[in-house]
């Protein structure tokens, strides 16, 4: 039963040390850009679009289709950096054990 309770005791720190986690996470932010920076993306720890900018000199109608496309490469990247911030806290709460593909904190 000693097993037992020192288990249970682990597994309620663990707890603990992901709700900081999480917390902590929540109030991240990521820049994501494309383009050379010409158009900049942030999120939020939860994913969320935060703020869009925009470099002028892509704000002309023959330009449209490009400034869409520069909009979701920068989505893309700044989604790939909070993918990989959330898999840097994950792996220092989990001391390094592997996590099974996909998984992700509950929100």
């Amino acid at each position: 039963m000693k097993n037992l309770s020192q288990m249970m005791k682990q597994v309620e720190e663990m707890q603990t040390r992901m709700q900081d986690m999480q917390a902590k996470l929540e109030q991240a932010t990521v820049i994501g850009q494309s383009g050379g920076g010409l158009v900049k993306l942030t999120l939020n720890g939860r994913g969320a679009l935060t703020a869009v900018t925009i470099d002028p000199s892509l704000l002309k109608v023959d330009e449209r289709e490009i400034l869409e496309d520069l909009i979701i490469a920068a989505h893309g990247d700044a989604k790939s950096k909070m993918d990989n911030l959330i898999a840097d806290q994950m792996k220092d709460l989990t001391g390094g054990l592997p996590l099974p593909p996909g998984f992700r904190l509950p929100t």
